[in-house]
């Protein structure tokens, strides 16, 4: 039996995290629901067939993998009862980047010890790139008191129908955690999550490579992970991917305050989960995870780590950590990647930094 179980192993994502295992020298096990997709994709390799998250916490308990592989979405339905399924006797690790799965995930801290198990959520492009800026720039200093990171990914498209696992994160991972409405955005302010606006605060970063993108407040898992690592009691996260126009940040709130009702969000979720998307090539040559961080005494620093398309970043960084915790190399509880790992992760998954000699000049 294989020692590590990719969930979604049929998927795009599922199929690049098991490439990329292999070329560790790790055949993988893929568990999903269609067993002649899965048998395609596996070659010669093992399957494991469930038809939904019951099923394959059924088989996880039954069969006991030692690290089982998340990539089944939305994580606010799944990564729960997948890690009760994984505590008694493997680590667990997922791709998600939505608050309300972190903080379930984050919380189930003390089973995972208890048990002496490693958990890991967030092993992908957003959390993984920029969180890990936030520990190399704070690696030798004191607690800063303000950090904003920015995720700028690059991600090249295959195209096809979104289906209902990405729709039911979109949908549902808004942030659902404390700190304000249901659909609305956070930060942190004095070490506890706050209200913000959908798209706030936008700001004009010029890359290293001399292009410039605009990235704007978004509630994503990057922030719960940059105020973990970091212990800043301000901190903001934001994306080149959110809403930055000023029509589009004045429509927002409206617009997913709509979302509380439950017959407009089911809607929603099957009209997106329907949704088809063209194939595209990644608009830039680099993805870019971005940090400034400042401190108590004045001083600000600024950072980047420069990867390549975010997708194959993501799939690089799961494969890494699911090795490492095969290899009985985590700590037992609830991480997130670099806080784990520390910075060098992202460069064992091509990753590397840029960290500028000269004082930051984005403002915070």
């Amino acid at each position: 039996m294989s020692e590590v179980w990719i969930l979604g192993g049929a998927g795009r994502t599922g199929r690049a995290i098991a490439a990329e295992l292999r070329r560790k020298g790790i055949e993988p096990t893929l568990v999903g629901r269609d067993a002649d997709r899965l048998a395609e994709v596996a070659g010669a390799g093992r399957t494991v067939v469930a038809g939904d998250v019951e099923a394959m916490a059924a088989e996880i308990r039954r069969q006991r993998p030692a690290v089982v592989v998340n990539t089944v979405g939305p994580f606010t339905r799944t990564a729960e009862p997948l890690v009760r399924a994984c505590l008694p006797a493997g680590h667990y690790l997922d791709l998600a980047n939505d608050l309300a799965s972190f903080a379930t995930t984050l919380g189930l801290g003390d089973q995972a010890t208890a048990a002496g198990r490693t958990v890991v959520t967030g092993a992908g492009f957003g959390v993984a790139a920029t969180e890990s800026v936030v520990v190399k720039l704070c690696e030798g200093r004191g607690t800063p008191d303000r950090v904003r990171t920015a995720m700028i990914p690059s991600i090249a498209l295959e195209g096809g129908v979104t289906g209902e696992a990405l729709a039911g994160s979109l949908v549902e991972g808004l942030p659902g955690v404390e700190g304000g409405a249901r659909y609305q955005g956070r930060r942190y302010r004095g070490g506890r999550l706050a209200p913000a606006r959908l798209g706030a605060d936008p700001v004009e970063l010029t890359l290293p490579d001399g292009s410039t993108v605009v990235a704007a407040g978004m509630p994503l898992g990057e922030l719960m992970a940059a105020q973990r690592a970091s212990g800043a009691p301000d901190v903001v996260s934001a994306s080149s991917e959110a809403p930055s126009s000023p029509v589009a940040r004045a429509i927002l709130p409206a617009a997913t305050a709509l979302l509380a009702i439950g017959p407009v969000r089911e809607f929603a979720r099957r009209r997106l989960a329907a949704l088809t998307t063209k194939p595209k090539e990644q608009p830039r040559e680099h993805s870019w995870g971005h940090a400034v961080v400042h401190w108590p005494d004045g001083v600000t620093r600024e950072g980047w780590l420069r990867a390549g398309e975010a997708m194959s970043f993501t799939a690089a960084v799961a494969a890494e950590v699911a090795r490492r915790l095969l290899a009985g190399e985590g700590r037992p509880g609830a991480h997130t990647p670099a806080a784990l790992f520390g910075p060098s992760l992202a460069e064992a998954c091509g990753g590397d930094y840029l960290i500028p000699d000269s004082p930051a000049g984005t403002r915070l």
